[in-house]
């Protein structure tokens, strides 16, 4: 069963950071920007962009609802321990705002949720915008195969540095690289409602999860990927229908074809 299993290589670091190194250049910013929330993800990118380009070209913020808590002190000292930039920006208001003029009574916590990623992205592009900079994304594989991110909110972004990472791969990278232990070992949570975690929401633990998407991206059926990994059949197969369905989150928005070559079908940039 040991041999599915997403394996971290030490190339991967230089890979990524001769991407972001490259893409920073061509674009002609003076910098990034990316939200930095206490978790993993977001630690990891940190520390791949202060690689890549330098601290000085990196900000972060820490984009709570209210204080923060301890998620935002952790993001805090662990921007100061690469040496980048990092400010504090409340969302609370600009939350209130919008879901107080939008029929608030009709919002499930699911809206609402989207409502906050999608604020923190709007921060996020004004400040880039104003400043000169890419706007970094944090997502990784896993959360990109399964659909688990806000489009336009968390998946708006300019780049994704390790979106093809699964997630059991970004602790390891980050282990590597020295990100601290009890950021590494955070349950993984996006933050958008009290109580609220990946694993809950997903309804499997990300090792057997990305196990049975290494399947599914090796293109074994579903009952082979049950037989190497231990993880039910109807897991897998949950898991195979939950990546088909949500592929259309993972395209730019489709286009019918009328012109001789169409954008995002055809044109090749």
């Amino acid at each position: 069963m040991a041999n599915l299993v997403p394996k971290f290589r030490e190339d991967h670091v230089a890979l990524i950071e001769s991407f972001l190194a490259h893409q920073v250049q061509a674009s002609g910013r003076k910098g990034v920007v990316l939200g930095l929330s206490g978790g993993v993800d977001s630690a990891l990118v940190a520390k791949l962009c202060a690689d890549a380009i330098g601290p000085k070209g990196v900000l972060a913020l820490g984009l709570p609802e209210g204080k923060g808590g301890r998620d935002l002190e952790d993001a805090r000292a662990y921007a100061k321990d690469l040496g980048i930039g990092f400010r504090f920006v409340d969302i609370t208001r600009f939350v209130a705002t919008l879901d107080g003029g939008l029929e608030p009574g009709k919002a499930d916590r699911i809206a609402r949720g989207n409502l906050r990623a999608r604020t923190r992205m709007v921060v996020l592009y004004y400040v880039a915008n104003t400043e000169d900079r890419l706007v970094i994304g944090t997502g990784n594989k896993s959360e990109l195969l399964t659909g688990y991110f806000t489009r336009w909110g968390d998946g708006g972004v300019d780049f994704l540095p390790i979106g093809d990472l699964y997630k059991t791969q970004v602790r390891a990278m980050a282990r590597h690289l020295g990100v601290p232990e009890k950021i590494v070992k955070k349950v993984p949570t996006a933050g958008l409602w009290p109580g609220q975690t990946d694993e809950g929401e997903l309804g499997i633990s990300y090792d057997d999860l990305d196990r049975v998407l290494l399947g599914i991206e090796l293109q074994m059926e579903p009952e082979v990927i049950a037989e190497k990994t231990g993880v039910r059949l109807a897991e897998a197969r949950r898991v195979e229908a939950l990546v088909a369905s949500m592929a259309f989150k993972r395209k730019p928005p489709l286009i019918p074809k009328v012109g001789i070559r169409t954008v995002g079908l055809d044109w090749r940039e």
